[in-house]
């Protein structure tokens, strides 16, 4: 067994600590990798406080991984030691179903194994839970992990393995490109990545926010308009306009606003995750033909893709690096949105040991 350090939550209320713990072995198809850095997503903090049902404790949270290969099991053929690797929010899937005998792996019908806080069939322990990327190293089957494109820089990389595919799944299947009007809305660290990969797939994107100071942010990030949604005649001015809408916005708000911006057969796409329901407006649909629907991460083939295309265009997210000991002020930083656009720890400040 790999004994590893990392940061973990016991409990919904208590802060995150340091916490040593035990990985697999390398099996016959793993990759071992030393992890240099993890992003911080708002899903961690969600997982590890008990928002979106009882966690298991203690929680290692972290899906945004970056790292290289410092070993592999005798019959890994795609990975060798020292290749740039990344781990995103799946570590396993059934891999029979039609979900994921179509690439599909994130909708797997028995769901996937997720990279933390989920039932590890791996383990050679029966009732283990995974523990995510806050940690010094993982051990992950080679059909999940991901090549990482070498001019990339790492750190600004990692959250490519959630906020990058995240809004990147939609946008490749809903085929946007050249000549269609898309909209994104909030500006945050999926809405940034949203308007970063549309516009370079050449679509004219429209950015909604609420805040004015985020107007020359989002000029800046490539977004050719920026509308004040909170405006009531700029966006009565956006009616029937938009091919595409991408909603990244987690907190309440009128989607009702903003299906009636669509042209007719216009497609609206959920990426957030607001805590409440939402009410919809049978008549927002109706009148135009316009859908609305939902979007979760990639499959590990179109995240390879989402990469691939990063590393052609040089796409990164907008991060700012922090310490592993500098965790629980960045998860109140990230619940007041006092960041642009995500946190990433480097893993270098991770201690090696716990004293005592």
């Amino acid at each position: 067994m790999l004994t590893c350090v990392g940061y973990a939550a016991s409990s919904p209320t208590s802060p995150l600590a340091p916490f040593a713990f035990e990985r697999r072995d390398c099996g016959p198809l793993d990759v071992q990798i030393d992890i240099t850095h993890c992003g911080v997503c708002h899903s961690d903090i969600h997982t590890a406080r008990s928002e979106w049902g009882p966690a298991s404790y203690p929680c290692v949270p972290g899906h945004e991984i970056i790292g290289h290969v410092k070993a592999v099991g005798p019959d890994v053929t795609r990975f060798k030691v020292g290749d740039r690797v990344g781990v995103g929010c799946m570590v396993n899937s059934c891999r029979t179903c039609a979900s994921c005998e179509a690439g599909l792996e994130q909708y797997c019908d028995a769901s996937p194994t997720w990279t933390y806080n989920s039932p590890d069939p791996a383990f050679p322990t029966e009732g283990a839970y995974t523990f995510g990327g806050y940690s010094r190293a993982i051990v992950v089957d080679e059909g999940f992990v991901l090549r990482i494109p070498e001019n990339l820089d790492p750190a600004a990389a990692a959250p490519l393995l959630c906020a990058g595919i995240t809004t990147w799944s939609p946008l490749s299947h809903w085929k946007i490109g050249t000549g269609h009007r898309v909209g994104v809305v909030g500006l945050g660290g999926l809405g940034h990545m949203g308007v970063k990969f549309a516009v370079a797939l050449g679509a004219e994107v429209t950015l909604f926010t609420t805040s004015p100071s985020k107007v020359e942010d989002g000029k800046r990030l490539g977004a050719h308009r920026v509308v004040i949604s909170r405006d009531e005649q700029a966006m009565a001015a956006e009616a029937n306009r938009f091919d595409f809408i991408l909603d990244a916005v987690s907190a309440d708000h009128d989607i009702n606003a903003y299906l009636s911006l669509l042209k007719q057969d216009g497609h609206m796409v959920l990426v957030g995750l607001p805590e409440k329901p939402m009410s919809v407006g049978a008549f927002s649909l109706v009148a135009k033909r316009r859908s609305l629907a939902g979007s979760a991460i990639g499959g590990i083939q179109e995240t390879q893709e989402m990469l691939d295309f990063c590393g052609q265009h040089n796409i990164v997210s907008d991060v700012e690096i922090i310490r592993m000991d500098e965790i629980n002020q960045a998860y109140e930083r990230v619940l007041r949105s006092d960041v642009k656009y995500r946190f990433v720890i480097d893993m270098a400040s991770m201690p090696d040991s716990i004293a005592g």
